[in-house]
């Protein structure tokens, strides 16, 4: 059992960090691994980012660069920026942003002022803490505005955005988030910014794969400008990418280069390229189907055993769950289903009368599972043994938690990942 490719150089020069990422190769090879904002990249992703490419300092863009020896990193960078381009429909791609954080920062940086307004999803509601919320920069340097989601339909309510958008004239207003189980509302969004005069900026860096992949409505022709992580279900490594329109392609470049940062990490932007590559593929639009027929199958196996869906479901890759009616917080429950090796996140959900760090749900995603091969007719087992464990962590049945442990390794032999070979 040994990571892929192998690593001997790194074994015989640091067998303690070789150790580590053995390890781990061999921990997400065990476990189902269900946190919506992981996956598997492939052999090709993996390769990429291990490369010379990491030694090579690039400021600027392709053609504009402040230090000599891009005759390669040049071409590296415009294929990644060609190929976003093709997949996603955009005029322009600005594939250099560190990673989602970075990149909706960019969004800022262009397009407001510090101390002007803008609007997003709060926190709790399944926003991302970069759409204003108060512990993040975005939320301390600027006027955020936050909408939220119907109590009674755990979905984002239009009623409130178009409001709050016309109350406070909002520079920008964000879409999308980190805990949304349901279509986003592009066209509805754009509708509303317009009539406020604000730039609209889709945060897709969950369900790019699935935009890409023609599972999810894309929010090109909506969204002035659309930010998105480039991991997650797209699959690729970990990075971030810009996509606009051509109005607004110069302000996005200014504020990623010199706005934020430095040189791209170039090692990176291959694997992003590599990634785009794979993307572009038939086989990647019926795995993105893929996952979303898995997640339905997931949260149909889950309501039957009782449990409590956010929104009552999902169209995309993500389940948000409350497990209230469980009698059990979502951080014992994610502790005792990694312990049964099922890997997620506890999570806060809509009016959740709990705190942040010891919430009342947890959150699941069928992009790495999806991935790895499982189908919508594995989820009821899934279930099972989900429901299992998270009984189990209510009495405090640490056997059965042990046996669920043993009884997936045994599964998911048949299922291998890239980058082990067990």
């Amino acid at each position: 059992m040994t990571h892929q490719p192998a690593l001997p150089t790194l074994a015989a020069a640091d067998p303690e960090i070789a150790g580590l990422v053995e390890d781990e190769a061999r921990r997400q090879h065990d476990k189902i691994r269900l946190i919506a904002s992981e996956n598997y990249v492939s052999r090709a992703v993996l390769e990429a980012t291990g490369t010379v490419l990491t030694n090579k300092y690039s400021e600027g863009y392709a053609g504009k660069r402040y230090y000599e020896g891009q005759q390669n990193i040049d071409p590296v960078e415009t294929l990644a920026i060609e190929r976003a381009k093709a997949l996603f429909g955009t005029d322009h791609a600005n594939v250099q942003p560190y990673s989602g954080s970075p990149a909706n920062l960019a969004a800022y940086l262009a397009f407001a002022k510090p101390g002007e307004t803008v609007l997003g999803m709060a926190l709790p509601d399944g926003g991302h803490l970069t759409h204003g919320w108060s512990v993040s920069a975005t939320g301390k340097w600027f006027n955020a505005v936050r909408y939220g989601v119907r109590k009674e339909t755990g979905r984002v309510d239009l009623d409130q955005v178009r409001d709050l958008a016309r109350e406070h004239r909002p520079k920008l207003i964000f879409c999308g988030g980190t805990a949304i189980p349901r279509t986003i509302d592009f066209p509805a969004f754009a509708e509303i910014a317009r009539e406020v005069d604000a730039v609209l900026v889709a945060d897709i860096a969950h369900i790019a794969g699935l935009v890409a992949g023609g599972a999810h409505p894309s929010p090109v022709g909506h969204a002035q400008v659309i930010t998105t992580t480039t991991h997650k279900t797209l699959r690729g490594p970990r990075g971030a990418m810009i996509l606009s329109d051509a109005e607004h392609a110069k302000a996005v470049d200014k504020a990623v280069f010199p706005g934020l940062q430095g040189g791209p990490h170039n090692h990176t932007t291959a694997a992003i390229a590599v990634a785009l590559g794979e993307a572009a593929k038939p086989e990647f639009g019926e795995y993105a189907h893929q996952i979303v027929a898995n997640a339905k199958a997931l949260a149909e196996a889950l309501t039957e055993r009782g449990y409590d869906l956010v929104s009552g479901g999902t169209d995309n890759h993500l389940l948000l769950v409350d497990l209230t009616n469980k009698e059990i917080g979502g951080k014992p429950a994610a502790q005792a289903l990694d312990r049964a090796g099922i890997e997620l996140n506890y999570n806060t959900v809509p009016f959740d009368p709990r705190k942040p760090f010891d919430p009342s749900g947890i959150r699941l995603g069928t992009g790495a599972i999806t991935t790895r091969g499982l189908r919508p007719e594995h989820q009821p087992k899934v279930a099972e043994w989900i429901d299992r464990a998270i009984t189990a962590a209510a009495t405090d049945e640490q056997s059965t938690v042990d046996t669920v442990a043993a009884e997936i390794r045994e599964f998911l032999g048949a299922y291998p990942i890239p980058g082990y070979t067990a």
